[in-house]
């Protein structure tokens, strides 16, 4: 399963005395997928096993057969890998596409090249203050170039199935690029602090973020401004869409009255990412070398 947190965040720990859980667990994993394994566990209970949004999981959770066109009689595969690897040569025929964006001379974009300078402008961090560059966050080298073209141009008429599929896409070729630039950052820059766990959990988050409409970076510049722009309103039209749909669903008028009014839908996007998420990470891990390890400080 996927790490906690809304946007993605895995995190680790342990307590004790009276009255309090021992979750010294996580102290034991024996490898990163464990550790999120556990993780996870504990968010799906808080979030949906237990929680509201377990009254229209099934309504929101997509199934990436049905986006293929397939039915259960048809379906080729149960494997989150197989089926984004199978939908990507069907549609990206032309290359056009691809999740992740070239540079200038057609070539991938070296993720963890520090080329563009750190990003922690006022006007590239939204809610920073304006005019003070010296404080706020910044935006990390892999964030600059996130996989996630694709999602700019999907049919605004898609549906909950759609959506998480090239989601999906966008996760699964996150992943590689991660895998594939971070390890070459790796051999030069021996004092990064980061594992290869970690900087995946990371961009899961951001997946998680532009997805329930919470993602902080505006862009690097004009052109891309424009991009996250458009994505965002990309992703409101289609929410509107599966709002339509959800509101059919017994009780969900109630949970999801509010969202049609601003047009945001925040409410039924956080949800949809709680029932989605787990598929996601599975996309965005396909590449990822088992030995990765998630190291526990005690």
């Amino acid at each position: 399963m996927e790490p906690g947190g809304s946007g993605g965040r895995g995190s680790g720990g342990s307590s004790s005395g009276k009255g309090k859980k021992d979750t010294s667990e996580y102290i034991y994993v024996s490898d990163a997928k464990d550790l999120l394994d556990r993780v996870g566990e504990k968010v799906y209970e808080e979030k949906v096993k237990n929680g509201d949004a377990k009254k229209y999981i099934e309504a929101l959770k997509g199934n990436l057969n049905t986006a293929n066109g397939r039915s259960s009689e048809t379906a080729s595969s149960i494997e989150t890998c197989t089926l984004v690897k199978e939908y990507y040569e069907r549609v990206n025929g032309d290359g056009k596409r691809h999740p992740c964006r070239k540079d200038a001379k057609n070539e991938d974009v070296n993720r963890f090249s520090d080329t563009l300078g750190g990003q922690c402008t006022y006007n590239r961090i939204k809610d920073s203050q304006q005019g003070d560059n010296k404080v706020g966050a910044c935006a990390p080298y892999r964030r600059l170039h996130l996989c996630d073209y694709n999602l700019e141009s999907i049919d605004t008429t898609s549906t909950t199935h759609k959506l998480l599929l090239e989601v999906c896409m966008a996760a699964k070729y996150e992943g590689n690029s991660i895998n594939t630039h971070y390890t070459q950052h790796q051999r030069t820059n021996e004092d990064s602090a980061s594992q290869l766990c970690t900087v995946l959990a990371r961009s899961f988050a951001d997946i998680g973020d532009i997805v329930r409409g919470k993602d902080l970076y505006l862009g690097y510049d004009n052109k891309e401004k424009e991009q996250r722009k458009k994505l965002e309103q990309k992703l409101k039209e289609i929410f509107k869409e599966i709002h339509k749909d959800v509101m059919k669903t017994n009780g969900a008028q109630e949970r999801y009255i509010d969202d049609a009014k601003g047009g945001d839908f925040f409410q039924l996007r956080e949800d949809w990412w709680t029932a989605n998420r787990e598929t996601v990470w599975k996309a965005l891990i396909c590449h990822a070398p088992k030995e990765a390890n998630y190291f526990i400080k005690t």
